[in-house]
């Protein structure tokens, strides 16, 4: 007998059901539907992100869409998505996967997301709080990095720890010498507003003889970190009237301390020869240069415009702050020496960096200026934080003492002298339109990009490609089409053989998402 049964093929049950990918575009419209439009479209994807987070519907380490399902779904540009993304990354609550896509990253476990979203919120401590608040450091322009750069396989970025190059032993045998019984009597006990003689000895005799100049004990004072020494100057010597001549491109952070003080932050241009002289005003009380490897641009400052800069400083009654952030890190044969070495009437104060390429995080600086000058910012630290910890101090002080800082940047120096050329080799063969625009020295090239290139757009298409590119816009005081042409390709934290496939990857996505670019001109 014959059984008319009706066969059921596996799945066919489901066939008048929504697919997968329908449930999940009216999932993502509807969770975007939700979304403040006073936030603008990137910052109504990324509340729809932490929602759907906070929500349930995506756990940590779980997939989320690409950029091309969400900008087809939700009817907006892709790299409006693509920016969202990039933020959440930046934040650490996204990671990226190389060739796989974006993830929930493991930090959403441990905050509340719907925190990092600005939304127009009026409960009562809100407008308790924005009331008080007279400053909004938060809402500057600062250069960011995913915080998960380590584990990117191209990680172009700058001043960051590389520990194929850090010397564990010789570091760790500083560190137990540190902890004899004689030395912990003396780093132990509170400073209170001094720093340990023998970092201020160990300075005195082995770094600034390097940069051509000496000072006395009294005109030298150990800060955390360079920029520490930078927010101290501005807060002893800027007051809001003041007007500030500020490198244009220039470091974004020190604008910013500057701009915290006062608002008359004046754009001072830069050229092949270092910052332009003559757009120095005499009304500037303060200017800010960079000469040894001018951040961003790499330019090192002639001799002559040096000369002209102390000149036009000591006519305008100006002080010169010098951020010698790159010391550590030249690999030429006879660096200019520091522009405070040819200071010859008190107007140079040195900021320098003890740690940046070594370890940042040991966060150590000084600052070089007259006597007058460091004990005044002697006891303002003592107000902010008394002195940096002793114990590092102690530990770096031997570190240099027992010949091992030296030894450590002569290898470092020949290990970014290879990285450099390397770098500079790539960029010509794979990007022969993109043109290096820094001198060689320190530990990165300022590049531009052909003018059809956002390098903001092109970040963030990178990082989806383990690409970690550093955005040359954060430099310039205004963004601008032009300001977006720029990139920092740091080589501080990537290997050498690394370096050239990073670049031919890039030049590969280039030519995917930029075509008219990638025509050689």
């Amino acid at each position: 007998m014959n059984n008319h049964r009706k066969r059921v093929h596996p799945g066919s049950e489901k066939v008048s059901a929504p697919s997968r990918a329908a449930l999940s575009a009216l999932l993502w419209e509807k969770l975007f539907r939700e979304t403040s439009e006073s936030l603008g479209l990137q910052g109504r994807i990324r509340q729809m992100l932490v929602a759907a987070i906070t929500q349930g519907h995506l756990t940590p380490d779980a997939p989320v869409p690409s950029s091309r399902f969400l900008s087809d779904t939700l009817k907006v540009a892709r790299n409006t998505v693509v920016f969202a993304y990039q933020e959440l990354v930046s934040e650490g609550y996204l990671v990226t996967r190389n060739r796989s896509g974006h993830f929930v990253g493991q930090a959403a476990q441990q905050r509340n997301m719907l925190d990092i979203i600005a939304s127009p919120g009026s409960d009562d401590e809100t407008d308790f709080w924005h009331e008080r608040i007279h400053a909004r450091p938060s809402q500057q322009r600062n250069i960011r990095k995913p915080a998960n750069w380590q584990t990117q396989p191209y990680p172009f970025v700058y001043g960051q720890f590389d520990p194929a190059l850090f010397p564990t032993s010789e570091w760790r045998e500083c560190c137990m010498k540190a902890l004899s019984i004689v030395d912990i009597r003396s780093w132990a006990q509170d400073l209170i507003m001094m720093d340990d003689p023998e970092i201020i000895a160990a300075i005195q005799n082995q770094v600034l003889p390097r940069r051509g100049f000496s000072a006395t004990k009294d005109e030298i004072m150990v800060t955390v970190g360079a920029q520490h020494a930078l927010y101290l100057l501005a807060d002893l010597l800027v007051r809001p009237g003041n007007k500030v001549g500020m490198e244009e491109p220039g470091y974004p952070d020190a604008r910013n301390i500057f701009s915290s003080r006062t608002r008359h932050v004046v754009p001072v241009p830069v050229n092949e020869e270092g910052v332009d002289v003559e757009a120095i005003t005499a009304d500037m009380d303060m200017v800010f240069v960079t000469p040894s490897h001018q951040c961003p641009t790499g330019v090192t400052m002639s001799m002559a415009r040096r000369q002209a800069l102390l000149e036009k400083a000591g006519a305008c009654n100006t002080v010169i702050v010098e951020d010698d952030f790159e010391f550590e890190n030249s690999f030429i044969d006879k660096p200019f020496p520091a522009l405070k070495s040819l200071d010859q009437n008190g107007r140079v104060i040195y900021v320098g960096s003890l740690s940046k390429t070594f370890a940042p995080g040991l966060r150590l600086g000084f600052i070089v200026g007259p006597k007058p000058l460091i004990d005044e910012l002697r006891a303002l630290k003592r107000l902010m934080l008394r002195h940096a910890p002793s114990f590092l101090q102690r530990a770096f002080a031997l570190f240099v003492s027992l010949g091992h800082y030296q030894s450590f940047l002569r290898r470092q120096s020949q290990i970014y002298g290879q990285r450099e050329r390397a770098l500079r080799d790539a960029l010509m063969t794979y990007l022969p339109t993109f043109q290096i625009i820094s001198s060689p020295g320190g530990s990165f090239c300022w590049v531009r990009a052909p003018e059809h290139i956002d390098t903001t757009a092109l970040t963030a298409v990178a990082l989806q490609n383990g690409i970690v590119l550093e955005p040359g816009e954060v430099f310039f005081s205004r963004v601008s089409k032009s300001a977006r042409r720029y990139i920092r390709f740091g080589y501080g934290s990537i290997d050498e053989p690394k370096i050239a496939v990073g670049i031919r990857t890039l030049a590969e996505l280039v030519a995917q998402h930029f075509p008219a670019a990638s025509r050689k001109r």
